[in-house]
């Protein structure tokens, strides 16, 4: 089983104004570890989340939820702090901004005095988005990763800058996440906010260098280049007709750590694999991102979904 690290939250989208100002909105579940939870689940994968639910409404919600897509309750951690909020909006290319509420919330303050005892089933831990960079939180997770040596370690920082605006902040926990980290992966929209003047590949060839098996950029429709050592790997996604990018990114890392789930040692299974193996694994990646691009919002494809799109495509 692989214990996923992070937020859950409801993300609201903005549906209607009228001239009154009156606002309706469409809530949805969601954060990054929370979609990748339940997308390794719907791809067949054991998961568990490890976070801090809310008992308030939303919160009960996002349990219950979990609960119904098969992924594991005993890492939650519940709490009287209220859930956090994402109001979200969708620009013309579908491409999502994001303006959060999650102050004092139950998944920010998780401390390491609230975390449980990892147990033998758990065969790795995936971080990512904001819980890795917003206190306490973010000191629980480091706690927690150095508390599990040995276990198989993920990372997608998917940088939220309007939870910590401080980038010097995510390049610190990223910088030292990313040493203990087998797999990484990480977006073009990431690199240019962490190093706006470089060139993403660039960053993420000296990424590959201080640590991970294997370390992949996504680009959107430009495609994925995977970096193992000195080797660089391409792969591009299917053409789609886009409704919305939003948790096409977690959806990506689900696809991969669900692959990673049925190895024995998923480290040295991503040193071990040929070339055209890396990128496809890269391109069931994309190709299940794809999927959640053609949908409203992060409804992450299943199993069934994602083998009946490469059946057709091939």
């Amino acid at each position: 089983m692989f214990l996923i690290c992070g937020e859950a939250l409801y993300d609201f989208f903005l549906v209607e104004e009228d001239k009154g100002g009156s606002l309706s909105f469409d809530a949805r579940p969601g954060g990054s570890p929370y979609n990748v939870a339940i997308g390794m689940a719907r791809l067949g994968a054991s998961s568990a989340l490890l976070t801090g639910i809310s008992n308030d409404l939303l919160g009960a919600r996002l349990a219950t939820i979990l609960e119904n897509e098969g992924v594991n309750s005993q890492y939650l951690i519940r709490s009287e702090r209220g859930t956090t909020l994402s109001l979200v909006g969708v620009d013309e290319s579908g491409g999502p901004s994001y303006a959060f509420y999650g102050n004092g919330s139950a998944d920010c303050s998780l401390t390491e005095a609230d975390l449980p005892a990892i147990g033998p089933e758990i065969q790795g831990l995936h971080f990512g988005s904001y819980s890795i960079a917003v206190k306490p939180v973010a000191d629980a997770f480091t706690a927690l990763l150095a508390r599990n040596p040995g276990l198989f370690i993920s990372l997608d920082p998917n940088v939220r800058p309007t939870i910590e605006p401080d980038m010097a902040v995510w390049r610190q926990r990223i910088d030292a996440l990313r040493k203990q980290t087998a797999l990484l992966k990480v977006s073009n929209e990431d690199i240019a906010m962490l190093h706006p003047d470089a060139d993403p590949v660039d960053i993420v060839k000296a990424w590959a260098k201080d640590g991970p098996a294997l370390v992949v950029l996504t680009q959107g429709g430009n495609g994925v280049v995977g970096v193992r050592g000195d080797d660089l790997f391409h792969a591009q996604p299917p053409e789609i007709e886009v409704v919305d990018t939003v948790g096409a990114g977690d959806t990506f890392m689900a696809s991969l750590l669900a692959e990673m789930y049925v190895q024995r040692d998923p480290a040295g299974y991503l040193t071990s694999l040929s070339p055209p193996e890396i990128e496809g694994l890269m391109h069931r990646a994309a190709t299940a991102a794809a999927i959640t691009c053609s949908r409203r919002g992060a409804d992450l494809p299943s199993a069934a979904d994602l083998a009946t799109f490469l059946r057709e495509e091939n």
